[in-house]
């Protein structure tokens, strides 16, 4: 297995997806490929299904198929992003039109694959979903306080003053050795 295919299996073995496609051929090709993937593979075969897993699982990202029974996959991918902004939602598709290109466009789809899927697409997406996915890990940021004793306080300033470096460098360093990270 080539060193970039190592490195995106490795990225996507943490992360879950789901395919709603309604052929029932080509969503057990599709889950059986992304398997050897992800960690969870979730499958559905019409919009109202894939709500229910979507709600259910919360999966990573989203392969989802234009022309359904139903509510199309547009009208799934446009509620699911309702739900959640930033959801990766990848369309895998035959349709040509034009209308439906630019209404995924629209819902801010993050990728595009056209039927029939061929494996370096599939593999190209991947690893642009794994950049997206690393970008976006990197921007989000969590603000925490947190309480010291008065002697355990004056400890890290001195140590950060010493190695002029802040008192939340210091602290962070701290947590980062006592959890192993």
């Amino acid at each position: 297995m080539n060193n970039d295919l190592m490195k995106i299996v490795e990225e996507t073995k943490k992360l879950k997806t789901m395919v709603l496609e309604d052929n029932p051929e080509t969503n057990e090709l599709m889950c059986t490929t992304l398997k050897n993937f992800f960690a969870e593979v979730y499958s559905a075969y019409d919009g109202d299904k894939a709500l229910e897993l979507y709600e259910e699982h919360q999966p990573d990202i989203i392969f989802i198929d234009i022309i359904l029974p139903g509510k199309s996959g547009l009208e799934i991918a446009k509620e699911i992003r309702e739900i959640n902004p930033r959801q990766m939602i990848v369309v895998v598709s035959a349709s040509d039109d034009m209308g439906n290109i630019s209404e995924a466009v629209k819902i801010g789809v993050n990728n595009f694959i056209r039927k029939p899927i061929n494996t370096d697409k599939m593999i190209d997406v991947l690893k642009d979903i794994v950049t997206d996915i690393k970008k976006q890990k990197k921007n989000r940021t969590k603000i925490f306080s947190i309480t010291l004793p008065l002697d355990l306080y004056e400890q890290v300033d001195t140590d950060a003053k010493s190695e002029s470096i802040s008192k939340n460098a210091m602290i962070i360093r701290a947590l980062k050795h006592f959890y192993n990270l």
